[in-house]
């Protein structure tokens, strides 16, 4: 799975917020206005999301419109899975990260894993 940019970072940000597909100019107005981007800027982004098939499109009249392929949550877990990979042990990544977590998501997690389904 592939990281993201600062930039694109902030676009899938927006569209994961958003309740269905966004044109290039919805994304550059709910962007956070710390500095100027410019549409095109955005319309690039959105472009490359596009082409590494985070983002798919579709044609509204004359705009494309764009979505997330994937739910953020989806999302992280991929990135979770990408980092536990480059490690060569894989069962001492994970202890060293559950080691980590706060008492009460650890607790959570705990329960997540004694639900039913999780064999």
């Amino acid at each position: 799975m592939k990281g993201l940019g600062e930039l694109e970072a902030q676009v899938m940000g927006v569209l994961w917020s958003a309740d269905g597909a966004l044109s290039v100019r919805q994304v550059l107005e709910t962007l956070p206005q710390d500095r100027h981007r410019a549409y095109t800027t955005v319309m690039t982004v959105l472009d490359n999301l596009h082409r590494k098939e985070f983002v798919r499109r579709e044609r509204v009249g004359r705009a494309w419109h764009y979505l997330p392929v994937q739910s953020r949550d989806l999302h992280v877990a991929g990135l979770m899975t990408d980092a536990l990979d480059t490690g060569a042990d894989r069962s001492a990544a994970l202890l060293h990260f559950v080691e980590q977590l706060p008492a009460d998501e650890l607790a959570q997690l705990k329960a997540l894993l004694d639900s039913p389904g999780m064999d």
